[in-house]
């Protein structure tokens, strides 16, 4: 792998490979609760379902224990929470913050500029960052459309890069919210001054609309390009753009084995069916395809050569790559490579198929539904890649006002479970 730029990597790091939201909540809410100066906490999704509430549980708790606790949700994405939820939470001293409240999404068309991070920070020594976000569909007790997906727990220096991102992100609300004037910019000293917890080299890789519009694109393209043996990437929303796919095609043609596990089971059909019309293409050049069909995908990781990873929110379509903010780990370790490419491997193992995509079956599609595929993949490329170029906006980042909010919770998207639901997280020991 030396072709990645190593002035930039981080050593001695311990970092765990979290997955689905069994292990993931768990993790985060032992955290939370073991928290005694700071939590900062940025998430797309916050339902107010019971992994929602038992959020609530724990942030409320730390915040009567005096920690300082900043917690900043999209507008697009947690638009429905309830008065007496919120309430409960700045009641007891949490600081609720919305990145883009709808009004402002309609005049500006921001709709495509979301803060699609899943982050949380700690004390300044422990981060979690991944592709969950609170939401009980990240269980499998809530039934087949469960999703599958992955975060990782991070212990050492490179928790200050993911410290900072979360400070930049605040600091965008400063001049409207005077609640942030004294805040600390810094992580805590001894945090800095810990001895190195593990082994790893990382990265923190972020994706915005300013500075940093295609690090996290061109940090999977520089790993192709030093490629090997292998290469096995898990994305949910599969539709790069023409530069990264022609990376991918041309790993595959020197010899190194690419295989993708995509969805087969999607979340949003419409995207499933725009990704097909890649197929024909992506085989051509020797890449495998395998179609998870346990449930929806929503990975966004990749291992390549045993010893490069990557966890994080990034999607490989034009939302992720061109407009919403975004955030990857990437991970230089032997151990976290093993350990999430063996998961990956017993997905395809199990409960992956290529039935549906041999080059036979692809062809004795109709042609309307080759049609319809080549329609809606030029839309979906195209239609990003338009806003992008539109003028950007300053996005707002302001307080949560519990008056604004509907005294009952609204419906959120849950499905009946297949099983009577499991406690929730927040009492998992």
């Amino acid at each position: 792998m030396s072709a990645m730029t190593a002035e930039r990597w981080v050593a001695g790091n311990a970092i765990e490979l979290l997955e689905n939201g069994e292990e993931f909540f768990a993790a985060v809410f032992a955290a939370i609760g073991e928290a005694r100066r700071e939590i900062l906490l940025e998430t797309f999704i916050l339902f107010e379902d019971k992994v929602g509430l038992a959020l609530q549980s724990v942030l409320i708790d730390a915040a009567r224990r005096g920690v300082r606790i900043e917690v900043t949700i999209d507008g697009f994405g947690s638009p429905d929470l309830s008065a007496p939820f919120l309430r409960s939470l700045v009641d007891a001293g949490v600081h609720l913050r919305v990145f883009d409240p709808p009004p402002r999404i309609s005049r500006h068309l921001a709709l495509l500029r979301r803060l699609h991070r899943k982050l949380v920070v700690i004390d300044g020594n422990i981060g979690f960052v991944g592709g969950i976000n609170f939401a009980a569909d990240h269980l499998a007790d809530y039934g087949p459309d469960a999703k599958q997906d992955y975060a990782a727990r991070v212990r050492g220096p490179i928790v200050a890069a993911m410290h900072r991102t979360a400070l930049k992100t605040l600091a965008q609300a400063r001049p409207r919210d005077r609640r942030l004037d004294a805040y600390r910019t810094d992580p805590p000293c001894e945090a800095l001054s810990l001895p190195p917890p593990g082994h790893a080299d990382a990265m923190f890789v972020t994706r915005d609309n300013t500075e940093h519009r295609g690090d996290i694109e061109r940090h999977y393209r520089l790993a192709l390009k030093a490629a090997e043996r292998d290469v096995l990437i898990a994305n949910a929303y599969f539709l790069p753009g023409y530069r990264l796919l022609r990376t991918l095609q041309r790993t595959a043609r020197r010899g190194v084995r690419v295989r993708l596990i995509l969805q087969g089971q999607p979340d949003m059909k419409w995207v499933s069916v725009a990704t097909r019309t890649l197929y024909q293409r992506l085989l051509d050049a020797g890449i495998e395809i395998h179609e998870y069909h346990e449930r929806p995908m929503h990975a966004k990781v990749a291992v390549i050569d045993d010893a490069w990873a990557t966890i994080g929110s990034c999607n490989l379509d034009p939302l992720s790559l061109t407009l919403n903010l975004e955030a990857n780990l990437i991970v230089r370790d032997r151990d976290f490579a093993g350990h999430l490419r063996a998961r990956l491997e017993a997905l395809v193992d199990a409960h992956c198929s290529t039935i549906d995509v041999t080059p036979e079956r692809l062809r004795r599609r109709p042609l309307w539904h080759r049609m319809l595929s080549r329609f809606v993949f030029f839309a979906l490329r195209l239609i990003p890649t338009w806003a992008a170029r539109l003028p950007r906006h300053r996005p707002r980042i302001v307080p949560i006002d519990p008056d604004d909010a509907p005294e009952a919770p609204a419906k959120t998207p849950a499905k009946t479970p297949a099983k009577t639901p499991a406690k929730t997280p927040a009492k998992t020991p």
